[in-house]
């Protein structure tokens, strides 16, 4: 049975067919499904999920893609949201460089980001962090948080910068890109990792796996990335799937 840690069934893409699909996950052996928001809106809609699916939690959080005319006061509804008892974590916050490209966005998702980690501290809740070209300052700002746990999630640091966040007592999360032929970053993470600080998602809809690369992902594929790192581990995808489902259950607070 999975844990898929990352997926946003509130996007457009599952319109189609979005409560259909998740009627059937647990048919296809996905035990549980954490959905983060991205602002407000989407927030609201994981929550509204997770009432709805019994192995559905949320997060909730503003993206730094999302800030556009966001507040920091907004955070005080964010602050609300997240004492839904079904809300497990602070997320996706985080920061990315590869989309914004003036030093004033980057300045105001650092003052996001900052506040969110704040706000997660306050709350003891952990966060489900977003870097993008910026792992850098998303290592400064998380090491000025030392009581704040969490995820990196779709990891896309070196293995130094890896261990770093492992030493700050993180964890760190692996999508369908790791089955991509020029993934050779996250496979070396993936082997210097230990077992017990690494999850699996499928940042769904994007992110599809070999060999469904290009089509809209969902949580069925996330037996792919179990698959390739118990590759690299040298471990069956059973022990796999059963180690990272423990980890984002004791991560996220969920039975």
């Amino acid at each position: 049975m999975y844990f898929d840690t990352h997926a946003h069934y509130y996007d457009d893409a599952f319109d189609p067919d979005r409560h259909a699909l998740l009627s059937a996950l647990p048919e296809k052996g996905v035990e549980l499904v954490l959905c983060p928001g991205c602002d407000l809106e989407s927030s609201e809609q994981s929550i509204a999920l997770a009432e709805r699916y019994p192995f559905v939690y949320a997060a909730v959080g503003l993206h730094p893609e999302n800030l556009e005319g966001a507040q920091l006061r907004d955070l005080d509804t964010v602050r609300a949201l997240a004492a839904h008892p079904r809300v497990k974590a602070i997320g996706e916050i985080g920061l990315d460089y590869y989309w914004l490209k003036t030093s004033e966005e980057r300045a105001r998702s650092r003052d996001f980001f900052d506040a969110q980690l704040s706000l997660a501290q306050e709350l003891s809740l952990p966060a489900i962090v977003h870097d993008r070209d910026a792992h850098r300052d998303c290592l400064d700002v998380v090491r000025a948080h030392r009581g704040v746990q969490g995820v990196f999630h779709c990891c896309a640091l070196s293995v130094e910068d890896a261990r770093t966040v492992l030493d700050l007592g993180w964890h760190l999360s692996f999508t369908g890109n790791v089955t991509f032929p020029k993934a050779r970053r996250a496979l070396e993470v993936i082997a210097a990792a230990p077992l017990e600080r690494i999850l699996i998602e499928t940042d769904a809809p994007y992110m599809a796996p070999e060999p469904f690369r290009g089509r809209r992902n969902d949580s069925g594929y996330v037996f792919r990335v179990a698959e390739t790192i118990a590759q690299i581990k040298g471990l069956t995808t059973e022990e796999v799937a059963a180690a990272t489902t423990e980890n984002g259950k004791r991560l996220f607070a969920v039975e």
